[in-house]
């Protein structure tokens, strides 16, 4: 079940609606508690208060799991409107593999040029040795 696509101020008004209603439960609750606090509770009172904290709970539930599924999705990298986290997420990681590379190629060089100049050394001293006369013992 997908939700459909609604913008960031879309998605705050809807979690501000959840708020007003949980506050609307616990209003329900409290005055349900208060009637059955009394000597004589009406009964139909606490009934109609019991019912309306029913109602707004169910409402409250549903929409806070329709909240939960957006963020799971979005957590998650599942492709969906709105959301750029998993290209964010792709570009990061072909940062950094770039970077890594970059830091390999750079060893790579050093290695290289080391084994150059020890090679270079190696022929001048070959070199060397061939100018030099032999001596006698």
């Amino acid at each position: 079940m997908s939700m459909p696509s609604s913008s960031p101020m879309d998605r705050l008004m809807t979690l501000d609606n959840i708020e007003k209603d949980i506050a609307t439960v616990l209003q329900s609750a409290g005055q349900a508690l208060t009637e059955l606090s009394k000597d004589k509770p009406a009964n139909k009172q606490v009934e109609a208060h019991v019912a309306q904290f029913r109602q707004t709970l169910t409402n409250v539930e549903t929409e806070l799991a329709k909240q939960i599924n957006y963020l799971t999705q979005v957590s998650t990298g599942q492709a969906h409107e709105g959301s750029s986290y998993n290209s964010q997420k792709t570009l990061q990681m072909a940062m950094h593999r770039l970077d890594h590379a970059k830091t390999r190629v750079n060893e790579l060089e050093a290695i290289k040029n080391k084994h150059i100049q020890i090679m270079q050394q190696h022929q001048l001293q070959k070199q060397q040795g061939m100018q030099q006369p032999p001596q006698a013992l």
